[in-house]
């Protein structure tokens, strides 16, 4: 009887010490409107995600987990699973991108999405997916949005991009998207964010 009370106890102290690992970070401002999430996200310079990346390009395509962590206009990116190409790494900024592949050789990139695609077969939409993830457009080009009846994004068009957002869940006490398809031609980026992290 003693062990099982004790193992209970042991197990009630690691879900809540996961419980803790999973909800750490900073809690966002309080959005209310679009003009809001704009401003609020926009303006968040560092902040992480953790989930699960579905890309398919013509005959090519893999499903993996991609961790995407920014600092300001710096990003790290991983992204893991895609057969025969391992873990690969990219870093950077809008004007300087390297991509660090499974045997840690670091290739300068131009022109990340069309690198991508040439090396591997398959591309994501390196520069704006930061925007895309949180649920806004980016900013340095036009785009058609539309909205759900929270005022959330749900379609975007940007850059010969449709994105569509088509759920939204709890990220640093506000709620952020969950479900992110992207489409670009014969490309298709499904993204499932498991879990936000602000700073």
């Amino acid at each position: 009887m003693l062990s099982r009370v004790l193992n209970l106890g042991f197990l009630m102290l690691i879900v809540g010490l996961a419980g803790c690992v999973s909800s750490g970070g900073s809690l966002l401002p309080q959005i209310d409107d679009w003009e809001t999430r704009k401003a609020v996200l926009g303006d968040t310079d560092e902040w992480e995600f953790a989930g699960r990346i579905g890309v398919s390009a013509g005959e090519e395509g893999f499903n993996g987990k991609l961790w995407w962590r920014q600092d300001g206009i710096v990003f790290r990116a991983r992204i893991s699973g895609p057969l025969g190409v391992g873990t690969i790494f990219i870093n950077g900024d809008r004007s300087e991108l390297t991509l660090t592949d499974k045997d840690g050789v670091v290739t300068e990139l131009v022109d990340a999405e069309a690198e991508l695609r040439e090396r591997y077969g398959w591309t994501i939409p390196v520069s704006s997916l930061p925007y895309w993830t949180l649920g806004i457009p980016d900013p340095s080009t036009a785009s058609e949005a539309s909205f759900d009846e929270a005022g959330r994004l749900s379609r975007l068009l940007q850059r010969n991009w449709q994105v569509t957002i088509s759920q939204y869940a709890d990220g640093g006490g506000q709620s952020m998207p969950r479900r992110l398809t992207a489409l670009n031609n014969d490309i298709k980026v499904r993204l499932v964010i498991d879990n936000w992290t602000f700073r």
